[in-house]
Order: C-alpha cells, then sequence, then structure tokens
C-alpha cells in the first residue's frame, strides 16, 4: 500500500473491548517474526462498556476509548469512513446453554446498524460468532444481513478461520463486510495464507507460541482430584482435550480462567505418564490470539483471560481490513 496514494481513514470501533481489532486496523506490530506494517488509520472514536477492558485497551494505544453504552452515543453523518465492530456475541454462541437470541436488547446488531446509518461511512466490518450465522437457521444474521441492505449497503460475509491466516488457531469467526452502495463496489475476502484447508501440517503449530510445557508457576496445573474426575467420567463426558503442538489449537474462550478439564476447551498435557495437565497462561493465550508480547492487560488474570478470549485476533483483522483499503480506499 502507497501511503501517498491514500488520505487518513477515520474508524469509529464500537465493542472495541481490549482492542484486538484496532490493532489490527492500524496494523505496525510484530507477531511470530512477521511485520504486519501500519494503515493509515486514525481512530476517532472507541468505546466499550466493559471499564476492564477498556483499561487494556487504554494501556496499549494513544487514542483512548471511554466506557460508554452503545445506546448513549451520538455521531453525526461525515463523522468517519469505516466503522468496525465485533457485537457482543454471548446470545448467540454455540457453548452457552442460557442464550435467549429472540430479545431485542441482545441483538446489538441494530444499535450497530443504527449508527452506521447515521454516519454513512464508506464501509463497515462486524464480527461474530459462528452461531450467530446458522442459529435459527440463520434467522438473526438475515435480520442483520437485511437491516444493512435497507440502509444502504452492499453486504459480503464470510467465515473466516483464524488458522488459514498464520494464527495457531482454529478459530472460525462470522465476518460481514459492507460497502456503501453509491461506491459501487463489492468487497473480496482476503485469500488464506494456507490454501490447503486439509493439511493441518502448513498450519502455524501450537508450538510457535509455546516457550515451555513447564508453566512458571504452579497453579497452572490441574489439581489430581480434577485429572480422576475425567478418569472416572462416562465414555462420552470424557475430555482432556490436550493440544498437539504440531497443530494449531482449538478455539480459547473467553472463561480459560475456569477452564475444566470436562469441557471442551483446549488443555496442554504436560506429563503423560503422571498425567499432567494444565491449562494456558495468560500470556500464551494472547499469543494463540495473535497478540504481540509487547501488548498489555490490565486488570486480574481472570480479566485478561475474558479479554483475551472476546476479542477479535489482531491478524486476522489486518488481512480483512488490509484487503479491504486496497479496494475501497486506494486512489479514492
Amino acid at each position: 500500500m502507497n501511503k501517498n496514494n491514500i488520505k487518513k481513514i477515520k474508524v469509529i470501533s464500537l465493542f472495541s473491548g481490549c482492542g484486538g481489532a484496532d490493532l489490527g486496523i492500524k496494523g505496525g506490530f510484530t507477531y511470530l517474526n512477521t511485520r504486519y506494517s501500519c494503515n493509515p488509520v486514525e481512530i476517532v472514536h472507541a468505546s466499550d462498556i466493559n471499564f476492564k477492558a477498556v483499561g487494556t485497551y487504554n494501556l496499549n494505544f494513544e487514542n483512548k476509548a471511554i466506557v460508554e453504552d452503545v445506546n448513549n452515543l451520538c455521531f453525526q453523518k461525515g463523522d468517519a469512513n469505516v466503522i468496525i465492530g465485533g457485537f457482543p456475541c454471548q446470545s448467540f454462541s454455540t457453548i452457552n446453554p442460557t442464550k435467549v437470541p429472540e430479545r431485542r436488547d441482545n441483538q446489538l446488531f441494530w444499535q450497530m446498524a443504527n449508527i452506521v446509518d447515521k454516519v454513512k461511512p464508506e464501509v463497515f466490518i462486524a464480527e461474530n460468532v459462528k452461531g450467530f450465522y446458522r442459529l435459527s437457521n440463520g434467522k438473526y444474521f438475515e435480520l442483520a444481513r437485511n437491516e444493512f441492505v435497507k440502509i444502504g449497503y452492499n453486504v459480503s460475509h464470510k467465515l473466516l478461520d483464524a488458522s488459514d491466516y498464520g494464527v495457531p488457531q482454529r478459530r472460525e469467526r462470522l465476518f460481514i463486510v459492507g460497502i456503501r452502495e453509491d461506491l459501487r463496489k463489492s468487497y473480496h475476502f482476503p485469500q488464506p495464507i494456507f490454501l490447503s484447508r486439509w493439511n493441518e501440517n502448513l498450519k502455524t503449530p501450537l508450538k510457535a507460541v509455546i516457550d515451555s510445557l513447564i508453566p512458571p508457576d504452579d497453579k497452572y496445573y490441574f489439581s489430581r482430584r480434577a485429572v480422576e474426575g475425567v478418569k472416572r467420567a462416562k465414555p462420552n463426558m470424557k475430555r482432556a482435550l490436550a493440544q498437539n503442538l504440531s497443530s494449531p489449537c482449538l478455539t480459547i474462550t473467553s472463561h480459560l480462567a475456569k477452564v475444566s478439564l470436562n469441557s471442551r476447551d483446549p488443555v496442554l498435557l504436560v506429563d503423560p505418564e503422571k498425567e499432567l495437565y494444565r491449562r494456558f497462561t495468560p500470556r500464551e493465550a494472547a499469543r494463540i490470539q495473535s497478540f504481540p508480547d509487547n501488548f498489555n492487560f490490565s486488570g486480574s488474570e481472570a480479566d485478561a483471560y475474558r479479554q483475551i478470549g472476546n476479542a477479535v485476533p489482531p491478524v486476522v483483522m489486518w488481512h480483512v481490513f488490509r484487503a479491504l483499503s486496497n479496494q475501497v480506499f486506494i486512489n479514492r
């Protein structure tokens, strides 16, 4: 991208969390010895309702986020060229047994669409869990897509797997990209770095981000009682999903602080003979999500796990935005 051919791109960041998507949009970071170059972006607004996530955001960005409910935000037409938002997804998650997606106050895409309609940016990028796309035969996804079309956007969508873009994690998320109709363009998602989706050996392995199987603190080990509990469980309940270090990791979630061996959560097997299992450290979890090591987290370890698990992997967002910028903003 030639910076001389492009104006500063103004971005409004909604549901910013700790800033994974924003880091990807801005670029200028190094991850696993690869440099993700800067984009000519100015984040003119970032906000989230979670003050702990905002605390982390403000540790890492020159532009500061604010703690605010999306319903209280006020913008005008022309305030930004791009609006991004990973609207909260708990009500659509396939692993949330208490989800109530039919409640309109759980459908935060309405709020994002309302802001997009007021600002009329050239483009928007929304991200959500796979369940949002598939739940109730796609009912909620269609509601969102139709609303964005109604307010004047050509909408493209795709399930992207983070492991296809150099991230050591099999993490499928739905990306929805809209380009304003008057621009007469459609978005084309970036091609995977790894074209063979069936050959895991070609992808970035988990061992690339695990310095040592031996944790820095014994607190990361699972207790003997937890291990014995898994062994006594019924065959169809046994989990203890020890990860293959030579392949990408399973999806990490926001509840890593309370990860269980009797769940679908990925864990590490330190010693097969001694049956020593452990959970990931916060830094390992951040690396699995493609955060660089100089990205810092505020609050407790539980806070960090929650922020990391809810984040958009910066490397994936970088690829999504770089493709978008090349298609829409070059020589505009």
